[in-house]
């Protein structure tokens, strides 16, 4: 069984994660212009932010800990949890990016 610090460092590691991939996400839609770009974007660069932030806070910081046995079960945890939470923030709360209205760029 995990500790309460091992739980509590997963569930920080998760929330971190699923902002990061939410606010990234959102940026490729919004700044990319066509709908494949934001998905090769997406699909390429958050699992590299999540590695970094894995590492960072598993890591570095020491959150999580070791006390999950199986890495698999750690890996939907910290990945494809906030992953898809991300993915669904996006897709289902947020405006689509053709209702936002985007400063024009300056020349």
């Amino acid at each position: 069984m995990a500790s309460p610090a091992t739980i509590i460092g997963f569930l920080l590691i998760m929330v971190v994660n699923t902002v990061v991939a939410a606010v990234a996400i959102r940026f490729f839609r919004l700044r990319l212009s066509t709908q494949w770009g934001a998905v090769v974007y997406t699909a390429v660069f958050i699992p590299l932010i999540y590695i970094v932030t894995t590492i960072l806070l598993s890591g570095f910081v020491g959150f999580g800990g070791s006390g999950v046995q199986d890495r698999g079960t750690a890996l939907i945890l910290v990945w494809v949890v906030p992953f898809s939470l991300a993915v669904s923030l996006d897709i289902f709360w947020m405006p689509a990016p053709d209702e936002i209205d985007l400063p024009d760029r300056a020349s």
